[in-house]
């Protein structure tokens, strides 16, 4: 199992929005051009953030905007913005396990609270990273190749 690269790109967008923001209008070309990847991809991620009030985007090349401050958006935030997992579930359940056997029969039993108890785990730890702490690492990074 692996998350999709969009948790990452859209982490990638806020940390472009928020260090670029004053200096050019990010748009959805210039996000291209940082994480290298097509312009159509990274419209879809704004789009998805978008929706989940987390920025805005202005039409044409006006750019796009953070709605609150990064301190307030975790990474669980961005994570349910633009993940689709269905009806709120990490992991996906092989379809038809066998009732014929003990094993196939009772697997559900078996593993879905386990299950559950690793996904609030992650979950928990998602909530506890905000965007600020993004910004932090961001700004030491750039401060040191600056030297």
């Amino acid at each position: 199992m692996q998350i999709s690269s969009r948790f990452t790109l859209a982490i990638h967008i806020f940390a472009c929005i928020d260090t670029f923001e004053n200096e050019y209008k990010v748009t959805s070309d210039f996000l291209a051009g940082s994480t290298n990847v097509n312009p159509v991809i990274i419209r879809k991620i704004l789009g998805q953030l978008k929706g989940a009030g987390l920025i805005e985007v202005a039409r044409g090349t006006g750019g796009a905007t953070v709605t609150r401050p990064l301190n307030e958006i975790t990474f669980l935030d961005v994570y349910h913005a633009v993940e689709c997992v269905e009806n709120g579930e990490l992991f996906h359940f092989h379809e038809n396990p066998s009732t014929s056997c003990p094993v196939g029969r009772n697997i559900h039993h078996i593993l879905d609270d386990k299950i559950l108890r690793v996904q609030n785990a992650m979950e928990k730890e998602l909530a506890s990273i905000t965007l600020a702490d993004i910004k932090q690492d961001t700004e030491k990074y750039l401060s040191a190749e600056n030297r």
